[in-house]
């Protein structure tokens, strides 16, 4: 997780986007951090929270890592967000242009499903995890073509890879 944070601050992105599901993961390190409050130069944190399940929205903005945070809802309660809508609301309101996703496979693949990915970049670790557990979502994200921009090994055999995904 440590290097995951080290590499994700090289990215300076202008949102942080992330699913409900994650927030609601951190919520007990969150209640026990220190807040400092709000990072002026930090990103903004969008949370898609359709359910409208996040209620730690004071403690987010005031643990150092964001400027502001704005949830991301439909219309009604439990209505999926417009994520194209969304991101392009952030560009023009917020001159947000680069967005890193922090979240779980049901997010990313709605990202990809609806062709709002440009990058991808993956930290491959020398372990095969088990289980039947298959990709979030209701339909599994199309086949991509992806171009690769760079690849990085560490000593303890992580590598690091970056894709762009190829229009079209």
């Amino acid at each position: 997780m440590a290097r995951f944070y080290a590499l994700a601050g090289t990215w300076k992105e202008d949102v942080t986007l992330v699913g409900a599901d994650t927030i609601l993961a951190q919520a007990e390190a969150l209640a026990s951090v220190p807040l400092p409050g709000p990072a002026p130069e930090g990103p903004l944190l969008a949370v898609v929270d359709s359910r409208r399940r996040v209620g730690a929205w004071d403690a987010l903005r005031d643990c150092g890592h964001w400027s502001r945070v704005v949830a991301l809802r439909g219309e009604t309660p439990g209505e999926r967000v417009d994520l194209a809508a969304a991101l392009s609301a952030l560009a023009e309101q917020d001159d947000a242009w680069t967005v890193r996703v922090d979240s779980g496979g049901a997010l990313a693949g709605a990202l990809l499903r609806e062709g709002l990915v440009d990058e991808l970049s993956l930290l491959v670790h020398p372990v095969i995890a088990g289980g039947e557990r298959r990709w979030h979502g209701r339909t599994p994200a199309p086949a991509l073509t992806l171009e690769r921009l760079a690849g990085e090994s560490f000593d303890d055999g992580v590598v690091w890879l970056r894709y762009r995904v190829a229009s079209g």
